[in-house]
């Protein structure tokens, strides 16, 4: 499975944020979507993320207060990142090795979509559940006459 399955069952959403714009109408945003990250895009291209993390650490460092910082102030300028045509296995292993959860898609110098690490344990499940299920009708449907082939176990 490719990160596109996971883009394609997501839909084409996307949550973008200046890295001008105040840490407070980014919380805002995101509390209104029920996100956990925006892309900050500068002049039509990805120049970060804004996670919850940094959001976290920002208030930890400074007694609760956002006070009047600018997204560019605490974002990750220097996300982890995959293309729509990376294999889900290449990206599971990437995101817990940096305690990543939120990955851009980038197509060339393009922004395809964000996945979360939620949108990745979702398709393995998914894909899994699947599996099994086809297991199981194959199982259920086996041919009679290799079934009375075979020996019986004694």
């Amino acid at each position: 499975m490719k990160v596109s399955d996971i883009l394609r069952v997501k839909g084409g959403t996307l949550y973008t944020v200046s890295p001008d714009e105040r840490l407070e109408i980014a919380v805002q945003t995101m509390a209104q979507y029920d996100i956990g990250s925006l892309a900050v895009m500068e002049h039509g291209e990805l120049v970060g993320m804004l996670t919850f993390r940094e959001l976290i650490e920002t208030l930890a460092d400074n007694g609760g207060q956002l006070g009047n910082r600018t997204v560019r102030s605490v974002m990750d300028d220097h996300p982890m990142t995959c293309t729509p045509e990376t294999e889900l296995e290449q990206v599971r292993p990437m995101m817990l090795e940096k305690h990543t959860r939120y990955m851009p898609v980038m197509e060339s110098r393009m922004l395809m979509g964000v996945i979360s690490f939620y949108d990745v344990a979702k398709a393995v499940v998914d894909s899994q559940n699947f599996e099994n299920k086809m297991l199981k009708a194959y199982i259920r449907d086996w041919p009679e006459e290799e079934a009375a082939q075979d020996p019986q176990p004694r």
